[in-house]
């Protein structure tokens, strides 16, 4: 198995963040993981993205060309990198965000309407969290037990309170794609 994935978005939506956490999770699953993040200089309402590659054998280059998923958060996103998912691929859609569909027909979508899920939680500013359990949930590329540990491990040391409300978006964007 050697699944590639590209997370993308403006500067400030946490698409660094998805990366990471996923190259962790699989990590932590004893997976063999690249994760390479690429941001503009001036990062925050920029354009940032993130491609992580998970394996179960060593990764030889952590180019994630013709990656099987692709997860935008913005329009900019969705015109950039469309046409470098595989055939046959997996797009998951910021519907919130994200106006334009594919041109593709080979291409499977799953829209995730984040910022409007965000606002069922005390704070707004987990989209990112609620598209990477949606992710998950999709992927299978690693477990929601792992994700949670993940998110204890880099969030409860800091405050208690920020784990919880990550824990709550990355369970409802899982849940959301669980029920739909």
């Amino acid at each position: 198995m050697l699944i590639k994935t590209i997370f993308s978005g403006f500067g400030g939506q946490g698409v660094i963040m998805m990366g990471y956490l996923l190259a962790q999770g699989g990590m932590y699953e004893e997976k063999h993981v690249t994760c390479l993040p690429s941001y503009g200089a001036e990062v925050r309402g920029g354009t940032a993205n993130c491609t992580v590659v998970v394996s179960s054998e060593e990764i030889a280059s952590p180019v994630a060309s013709e990656p099987e998923y692709a997860v935008l958060m913005n329009n900019p996103s969705l015109f950039r990198f469309q046409n470098q998912v595989q055939s046959g691929g997996t797009i998951f859609l910021n519907s919130s965000m994200i106006e334009s569909r594919p041109i593709r027909g080979d291409l499977e979508i799953c829209e995730i309407p984040v910022n409007e899920l965000a606002k069922q939680l005390p704070e707004n500013k987990v989209s990112n969290v609620i598209m990477l359990g949606a992710f998950i949930k999709k992927s299978g590329l690693v477990s929601l037990e792992t994700m949670t540990r993940v998110l204890k491990d880099n969030f409860s040391h800091r405050n208690p309170t920020i784990f919880k409300l990550n824990k709550s978006a990355l369970v409802l964007g899982y849940d959301y794609l669980k029920n739909s």
